[in-house]
């Protein structure tokens, strides 16, 4: 007999609507994530600027609202005039975050120019490693102030007549970490951030600011950190990021896919770290969130390219199994949780970097089987989020006690008349029959039931077999009685798509 669930959704229970920056990403200048990534001009699918076509393809479909940009630990040591002007002026450098040689043949401008093409927002970061607040005022200058000036003039030179008019903008990226150029303290880098969101604002007063909180909450020095950086920044920014992974490299599935309540209780506590600085200043600004990096990581005890000065070489390209795809759906379930707080996110990263999509060099494109929840969330995770009653059978494992096997949330479009239900059953080898009771509204229409499974947790996509693990709709969801009744396979990912007839 297989495990039962239940789950209430009512359209009462509003937790907050979705920013759908939540489903943003990241393009760091990393391994191949750009030079083979979006751009490889010897490419046969390659457009008149260089860029991918086929990568354009698959990343369109994903609807991405927002991608952070250029990095990423690069960030602290680029210097951004390298990357502008006429590409055949442009010099290589030593790139000293990962010990490779970047070419310059992609910074700003091409960059802007590739978002358009795929649809999506820049998020920008400055150099806070080696740099400060005179270049970050000079890079808002160049990229958002229309014309009359030195920098803005410069753009138009380059063959930017209008501004690019970025809004989002990173303090610089993870700055408490020893491995970063530029390392500071808490004291130093909070200072500094205030006084360089203040010049920016002055440039641009419609930015807004992300603060750098801890690269990942098992630092020593977490939350210290973030209380310090607020404390002496808090009236000039608008988010605090947090960075995190997650990996299975013990072999530990139950314990792996509980890691959403990791992310659970660092969302929480980074939070209420807010919370208390907003009271102790007596503020009215209520700070949000930027998980602006998050992923499955399970290369991340490497680091660096084996050998020095490579021209984009191939780093931290993860090959994601079944159960990695399951893991990003908890992910994805956690932050629609907070809603409330969590108003911008970047799975880390978008291509060939630890990546839902991969491409070989003058070949293919394939994705992940990260890329299906990663698509399914953000094609139909929009609306508010409905906090939902959620009854279920329970596991302990290594780290965790009380883990439920149903990981899962609601979202409703009233604009569309949609309730979209993510499920994840965390049962590595029983069903999983779940009641979702759908009592506030009259009448609905079930339209789909989409799972990701497979026979076998490690199952891959590769270049060679790129649908071993793909979703299908033949889910065994029906309607009865104002009902969905679904049996949710072992080990896992469920959109369950209902349209409102009637309220």
């Amino acid at each position: 007999m297989a495990l039962q669930a239940s789950m209430i959704v009512d359209k009462d229970f509003i937790l907050d609507e979705v920013d759908p920056r939540i489903y943003g990403s990241f393009i760091e200048h990393l391994g191949r994530a750009v030079y083979g990534g979006i751009y490889e001009p010897s490419h046969p699918t390659a457009d008149e600027c260089g860029f991918r076509r086929d990568a354009l393809e698959v990343i369109r479909r994903l609807q991405v609202p927002i991608i952070r940009y250029p990095g990423g630990n690069f960030v602290s040591g680029y210097n951004w005039e390298d990357g502008v002007g006429p590409q055949s002026e442009r010099k290589q450098k030593l790139e000293l975050a990962w010990w490779t040689t970047e070419t310059n043949q992609v910074g700003t401008n091409e960059f802007a120019d590739w978002a358009k093409l795929a649809g999506t927002d820049v998020m920008m970061a400055v150099n806070l490693g080696t740099r400060g607040a005179d270049d970050a005022r000079n890079l808002v200058e160049y990229c958002n102030h229309p014309s009359g000036s030195y920098w803005s003039d410069l753009r138009i030179s380059h063959g930017y007549k209008e501004p690019h008019r970025f809004k989002t903008w990173c303090l610089g990226n993870e700055m408490d970490g020893p491995w970063q150029i530029g390392a500071k303290t808490a004291v130093e880098y909070g200072r500094l951030a205030n006084e360089t969101a203040k010049v920016m604002r002055w440039v641009d007063p419609n930015l807004e600011l992300v603060a750098c909180g801890s690269s990942s909450s098992g630092m020593a020095t977490f939350a210290d950190w973030e209380a310090t950086v607020l404390d002496l920044s808090y009236d000039q920014v608008d988010f605090l990021s947090l960075h995190t992974y997650y990996n299975n490299n013990e072999n530990n599935s139950e314990n792996f896919l509980a890691r959403s309540l990791d992310m659970d209780q660092f969302i929480s506590t980074v939070a209420s770290i807010c919370d208390y600085v907003k009271a102790k200043k007596r503020s009215k600004k209520k700070l949000y969130l930027s998980l602006d990096e998050w992923n499955v990581w399970n290369s991340i005890g490497t680091s660096r390219a084996t050998e020095r000065w490579q021209i984009a070489p191939a780093e931290f390209e993860d090959t994601y199994t079944l159960e990695d795809a399951l893991a990003v759906g908890c992910f994805l379930i956690t932050m629609l949780k907070h809603a409330d707080r969590v108003k911008m996110a970047c799975m880390a990263q978008l291509i060939n970097v630890i990546a839902p999509i991969m491409t070989e060099n003058g070949g293919p494109v394939w994705l992940q089987t990260t890329y299906y929840p990663y698509l399914h969330a953000s094609l139909y995770g929009r609306g508010k989020v409905l906090h939902p009653v959620i009854r279920s059978p329970k596991y302990d494992s290594k780290d965790y006690t009380d883990v439920p096997f149903l990981e899962a949330i609601s979202v409703y479009n009233e604009e569309q008349s949609q309730i979209t239900v993510f499920a994840v059953n965390r049962h590595l080898s029983e069903t999983l029959d779940l009641d979702i009771n759908l009592r506030s509204f009259c009448e609905v229409r079930l339209v789909e039931h989409l799972v990701l499974e497979h026979d076998d947790l490690k199952a891959t996509n590769t270049k060679l077999h790129p649908e071993n693990v793909i979703p299908h709709n033949q889910g065994t969801a029906r309607m009865e009685e104002g009902h969905v009744q679904a049996r949710l396979s072992k080990s896992s990912w469920n959109v369950i798509r209902l349209d409102v007839i009637k309220e």
